[in-house]
């Protein structure tokens, strides 16, 4: 499998396009993933795709399985995602092995939040604290490439604002990493200035990707704003708000934001889209659709972006 900064790096400024997805709850959700969601995806040609990793690290075992198939069956490069939360590093770096002796080359690696009813993150005895020493323990153990996460709004626990927080995203591809993965956005310029600082003022020269979300309901967009602490621009806020709880208009209205918003990134020459898809198919279908981007076999109803 190739890694994705080799994917990147061999782009040639045709964007690359990738998907997130999380590990199914139930066996009845992967078994409508893997036989509905994933394939109606799939035949976009993604790039890559990633899978994510529970709270306190709930879904481990589950990660690695999932990518793992994910790579078999498609033959497609997956990205495990990999955090500090509940292990020692001892753990993480058998964890690493096994990853790589089933071939998983790719990696996100996160400190992760803290654990549901936990109030502030605590590493576990004998483990880690910060992601940058996940990614020079993932570096040191050597056959991966390296993804970090990138906050264009700044950390929501960074107290002392954004371009420290920054200034600590620096540090961790001084460790090792070899590409940077957006926190979702709603403003561009957000993302703009986020990535000219990194570039122009702290000389990082990695790929900078930004991660979008399509809007698909108010309840949907209210839960992961709480979460993550991203937030919405006013005018959107406005937006949202006069829709109310019409769930169908709230995910017409957020796909053609999020249309609109991927069309203005690559405008502006990001390397690729990485979609949140939250394992929904039809919103991230319809956006690439309108992207021009092709299904196998069929001409796109879109225009070029």
């Amino acid at each position: 499998m190739r890694s994705i900064r080799e994917i990147y790096d061999a782009g040639g400024g045709s964007p690359v396009y990738s998907f997130e997805f999380f590990t199914p709850r139930t066996a009845e959700a992967e078994a409508q993933f893997f036989g509905r969601t994933f394939p109606a995806l799939l035949r976009f040609s993604p790039a890559y795709c990633s899978v994510t990793y529970g709270a306190g690290g709930s879904t481990r075992e589950k990660t690695v399985s999932m990518v793992d198939r994910i790579q078999r069956e498609a033959e497609v490069p997956c990205m495990m995602h990999l955090t500090c939360v509940g292990a020692t590093r001892d753990e993480i770096g058998a964890l690493l092995d096994t990853a790589r002796a089933l071939g998983i080359r790719n990696l996100l690696a996160l400190r992760g939040d803290p654990p549901a009813g936990t109030a502030a993150f605590v590493p576990s005895p004998g483990g880690l604290r910060y992601a940058h020493e996940l990614v020079s323990l993932a570096r040191e153990r050597g056959g991966f490439a390296i993804g970090v996460a990138g906050f264009p709004e700044g950390h929501m626990e960074c107290r002392e604002g954004k371009q420290a927080d920054w200034g600590r995203l620096k540090a961790k591809i001084d460790c090792g990493a070899d590409f940077v993965i957006t926190q979702l956005f709603f403003e561009n310029a957000w993302f703009y200035e986020f990535r000219d600082y990194l570039v122009d003022r702290l000389g990082v020269r990695v790929p900078i990707v930004p991660g979008v979300i399509p809007i698909v309901s108010g309840a949907q967009i209210r839960r992961i704003l709480g979460l993550c602490g991203a937030s919405l621009p006013e005018a959107l806020r406005k937006e949202l708000d006069a829709l109310g709880d019409h769930d169908d208009a709230v995910a017409a209205f957020g796909i053609e934001h999020a249309a609109a918003q991927c069309r203005d990134l690559l405008r502006h020459g990001v390397p690729g889209i990485h979609f949140y898809t939250m394992n929904r198919a039809q919103p991230v279908m319809l956006i690439l659709d309108r992207l021009g981007v092709s299904i196998r076999g069929r001409t796109p109803a879109g225009g070029a972006p």
